[in-house]
């Protein structure tokens, strides 16, 4: 009879520990703060103007075009007839005061 009560009672006693070993904390999370925001506050002052920024390079000079030929020597033309006995008279010019 002694050995029929210890070994219900070694069960009990091994269930025991199993049982309390498993058994696990709850984790309680506390709620979100959520904040409210307030009125605006004044605006804040001017920034600085940023500096100019530097100058690009000059282009380079292109090459100069070829030189044209030069054209052919047109013929001469013929020459005018030597004209007639004509005299053209021209008034003096006016002496200067």
């Amino acid at each position: 009879m002694k050995k029929s009560i210890l070994l219900p009672a070694a069960l009990i006693a091994l269930a025991t520990l199993t049982l309390a070993a498993c058994d696990r904390p709850t984790v309680i999370t506390p709620p979100a703060v959520v904040t409210v925001p307030g009125p605006a506050g004044p605006t804040g002052a001017t920034g600085e103007t940023g500096s100019t920024g530097n100058t690009g390079n000059t282009g380079y000079t292109g090459s100069t075009g070829a030189t044209g030929s030069t054209g052919t020597t047109g013929s001469t033309g013929a020459t005018g007839a030597t004209g007639g006995d004509t005299v053209v008279i021209m008034p003096a010019t006016p002496a200067s005061r």
